[in-house]
């Protein structure tokens, strides 16, 4: 979008990816071309960008797009998509009833998208049959606010993360997951700001802290009651704050007193040494400015919600809340999973914080003047895929999501999808859902859509276009108020994102005599003004002024205006391991990969750091199951089984095992994690237990295994081979090993060479088992194939560059040898996704003596641009200290 001129115009926006909300500046050229820098002025971020937000301009191509509807696989017109989706919604509820369907939604739409969504789902068609992936990341988080704030309330700002004294990162890798704020925390640690991480894993977050407590999995409940039992013990607690603010304090001690909760009984019952426990307790009780930042590792939990619980009771029993640089902080995973949360997006909440009290539930349909409005919760996320699977739902319409790779148990999640009569899918992009469709409804993606997002401390920002709508893609709001109107519904005739975003406002504002989400300042935004929105928090007055922090007052949004503590009592987890699964799968994020791949799979600098499906175990779980570092492994569980590369680490406990969640049918079909994890829920919350699962592991065993290099993006092959897809710069790098005899790898040769122009260079040597092919055509290397049933493969990097370029003069003849004349060079995997610093430049620039962080993106660029790999460089220079003999990539 230059201005005529050939100038760049720069557009702010903000990110994509995680629930930061970092403000993006972007400058959008012709076509799609657009460069990304961080918005200097954006409160959330002040100009830094991670990794994933860096990439963002190579992730805007048209790639794997939808752009235009499909039914049953051929394309349609608009109108006749949405005639056919209105129709079954129609005959199937005039048939079975108003919850015979259900709409399953996502954090990646924006709050507009989700006020239509609920809308439509829980006013008109009346049934409380939509949730969202929300249920996934925060679901536990809501209902523990609910409880102890008396709506989903976060009482904190970023800024308490600079003013705090003490962080304690409750199963929160921050460094990989919200590397912008850990940056933020890093600086403050430099000023003298403690660092408590607790977490089964060593992560890149622990690595630098000052306390490790690596408790046993599901364990944190009993750690943070034994915290709040020792600082009554030694009167560390706020008895005035208590009695003038806080319900059920005598519930909770009496509900202590049910255990021993001396520091030995829970040190022993964690697994955690006595004396670090005693000094977390004593970090705790010696500093009043502390913020608990709780993620992913204490909601993805069958007790997710008691253990947000018992994190805020510390805080509300030593008055640590409404404060600068105190208070409990649950850190969002998605972009807009806040603005879902706002307008009703889960099953058992309407719009505005209200839930299904007669009352609230009368209150929003007056306003909406929908009489048919639900009266009561829908299906969370699992039990409505259940539904489907057993045939009660009939129609379900997926936006902007992808349940069949992000579910527990996915397997059962496709054959759900599989059983269903009618299933409906919107999204930007193909993905393992879409295959179920049968109706695809092409929608508008990152760089195209405009709307408002909400970040983890409240803050509402504008999304903003960069280009114009690609092919026939249209923004999901409009999507589904056609839908709606050709259902017969009125009320969804909006102009503009705007016009629905100030119906949004004035819903928060309506009858509105104690609720703390209201954009009363908001609900009368001209057209120009809600263009221009400036980033602003929640509850936004009525002269547009944003509120930083909550509770400022002592007073929450009860009917008496207290908080309540609420008793919490450690369990077990949902499954226990035994000798058939002996060891505890934990699943997870890392650093430059976000959800399914969908997008930061586009960027090949995102493919670089944790190139394919891995699985993280101990040295010693390692031995006793005769795994090698860098050796396939078969993960297995009651639910299914998968292969990845073993990652052996003493960062991992004894008896657990890690594996990523990103992987997808598109890079890693049999590297998907979450196809292996129970879906076992909190009871309250229905979010699912991603962090235990039992399991067991050994070694794949492959008879042979090679690589594959090609222009194009090839599906797998419907054969019993382990096969993963690489993205690289100019082309595709095919990993894949087998079990099989010969056939097996001729199969797979003819299925991969079949109509591959050019001259075919051979290399043979029949004592290895080795075959090494490669093609070439008018100077360039079209593809390459790389057998082996014994011998060693050469790395990859070489060979992936001549793709770009016509192949130089002397590589032809060292082409199937695949390194370039002259000594072989193994740079080591990457460390910097940035600038693409690799492992053996970073290693040569410590042994030379650049002895910090600093030093080393000064000698080699490492770190100095986002800093996502700020905490692998400092592992890197702690190994290095401890046994320059061997260095090693530690990541």
């Amino acid at each position: 979008m230059a201005d005529g001129s050939g100038a760049l115009r720069t557009i702010k926006t903000t990110c994509a990816y995680c629930g930061v909300g970092c403000g993006v500046s972007s400058a959008v050229g012709e076509g799609r071309a657009v460069a990304i820098a961080g918005d200097a002025v954006h409160p959330a971020n002040l100009g830094r960008l991670c990794s994933k937000g860096s990439a963002l301009g190579a992730t805007v191509g048209l790639e794997g797009r939808l752009l235009e509807p499909t039914i049953n696989g051929k394309a349609a017109s608009w109108g006749e998509a949405t005639a056919l989706v209105a129709k079954r919604f129609k005959d199937t509820i005039a048939k079975h009833g108003r919850d015979s369907v259900a709409f399953y939604v996502s954090g990646q739409l924006l709050t507009e998208d989700y006020y239509v969504a609920n809308k439509l789902m829980k006013g008109f068609i009346g049934s409380g049959n939509i949730d969202t992936n929300s249920r996934l990341c925060m679901a536990s988080a809501v209902a523990a606010h609910k409880q102890a704030f008396g709506a989903d309330l976060v009482p904190g700002c970023y800024e308490d993360l600079d003013l705090a004294d003490l962080v304690v990162f409750s199963g929160h890798n921050a460094a990989w997951t919200h590397p912008v704020l850990f940056r933020r925390m890093e600086a403050a640690k430099a000023r003298g700001q403690k660092h408590v991480v607790i977490d089964p894993r060593r992560t890149d977050t622990a690595e630098g802290a000052d306390l490790h407590l690596a408790i046993a999995p599901q364990s944190d409940v009993r750690l943070w009651n034994g915290l709040l039992a020792d600082l009554i013990r030694r009167g560390a607690i706020d008895r005035d704050y208590i009695a003038e603010h806080v319900n059920n304090f005598d519930q909770v001690v009496a509900a202590l007193l049910e255990m021993d909760q001396s520091v030995e009984a829970v040190a022993a019952d964690c697994g955690v040494a006595v004396e670090d426990l005693r000094t977390f307790y004593d970090l705790f009780a010696d500093h009043d400015r502390t913020v608990s930042l709780f993620s992913m590792g204490a909601n993805q939990s069958a007790q997710g919600v008691a253990k947000g619980l018992s994190i805020i009771n510390a805080h509300l029993a030593t008055g640590r809340i409404g404060k600068p640089g105190a208070c409990p902080f649950s850190i969002t995973g998605q972009p807009n999973a806040m603005g879902g949360r706002e307008t009703g997006g889960m099953a058992n909440t309407l719009a505005g914080h209200m839930d299904f009290a007669p009352e609230d539930r009368d209150r929003v349909a007056r306003f909406w003047g929908a009489p048919d409005t639900a009266r009561a919760p829908g299906l969370k996320a699992i039990e409505m895929f259940e539904a489907v699977r057993d045939g009660g739902i009939k129609a379900i319409w997926v936006m902007a999501t992808n349940p069949a790779v992000s579910l527990p148990d996915s397997g059962a999640i496709r054959e759900a999808l599989a059983k269903c009569p009618f299933v409906v899918v919107s999204d930007c992009v193909e993905t393992d859902t879409t295959a179920f469709a049968d109706v695809k409804l092409p929608a508008l993606g990152w760089g195209e859509k405009d709307g408002t997002v909400t970040n983890s401390e409240r803050r509402i920002s504008r999304q903003r276009a960069l280009f114009p709508a690609p092919g026939q893609a249209r923004a999901d709001w409009k999507i589904m108020a056609d839908v709606a109107t050709a259902m017969g519904f009125s009320g969804f005739g909006w102009a503009s994102n705007a016009s629905v975003f100030r119906e949004w406002a004035r819903l928060s504002a309506y009858e509105n005599t104690n609720r703390l989400l209201n954009l009363s300042g908001l609900s009368a935004l001209t057209p120009e003004a809600y263009s221009e929105l400036l980033p602003v928090q929640w509850p936004v007055k009525a002269d547009g002024q944003g509120t930083p922090r909550l509770f400022v007052d002592g007073r929450f949004q009860t009917p008496d205006g207290r908080a309540r503590m609420a008793p919490t009592r450690p369990r077990g987890p949902a499954e226990a391991t035994d000798a058939a699964f002996p060891m505890a799968l934990n699943t997870g994020r890392i650093r430059d990969q976000w959800h399914t791949m969908t997008r930061t799979g586009l960027a090949p600098d995102l493919c670089r750091h944790a190139p394919e499906p891995y699985v993280e175990l101990h040295p010693e779980d390692a031995k006793t199951r005769g795994l090698k570092d860098g050796a396939l492994a078969r993960v297995i569980t009651a639910r299914g089984e998968a292969v990845a590369v073993a990652k052996v680490s003493d960062r991992q406990r004894q008896g657990d095992l890690f594996m990523p969640m990103h992987w997808t049918d598109a890079f890693a079909p049999s590297g998907r994690a979450n196809a292996l994890v129970a879906p076992n829920i909190d009871p309250t919350s229905g979010q699912p237990e991603f962090k235990h699962t039992p399991a067991r592991i050994r070694a794949y065993r492959e008879t042979w295994k090679g690589f594959f290099l090609s222009r194009d993006i090839i599906a797998a092959p419907d054969l019993d081979i382990v096969w993963r897809r690489l993205p690289q710069d100019a082309c595709q790098l095919y990993e894949f090993a087998g079990r099989g005899e010969q056939a097996q790898r001729e199969a797979l040769r003819k299925a991969l060479t079949k109509g591959l122009p050019g001259e075919v260079l051979v290399y043979e040597d029949a004592n290895v088992g080795a075959r090494r092919e490669a093609w070439v055509e008018d100077g360039q290397l079209t593809a390459a194939l790389f057998t082996t049933t014994s011998g060693r493969l050469p790395p990859r990097d070489w060979l992936a560059e001549l793709f770009i370029a016509p192949l130089p003069s002397d590589a032809r003849s060292t082409l199937l040898f695949g390194r370039a004349p002259g000594a072989a060079v193994d740079n080591g995997p990457v460390v910097c996704a940035c600038l693409k610093v690799r492992v053996k430049t970073v290693n040569a620039a410590i042994a030379a003596g650049a002895a910090t962080t600093d030093a080393v993106g000064a000698a080699t660029g490492a770190g100095a641009n986002c800093g996502s790999c700020r905490p692998e460089i400092a592992r890197m220079i702690k190994a290095l200290s401890v046994n320059p003999k061997e260095p090693a990539h530690v990541g």
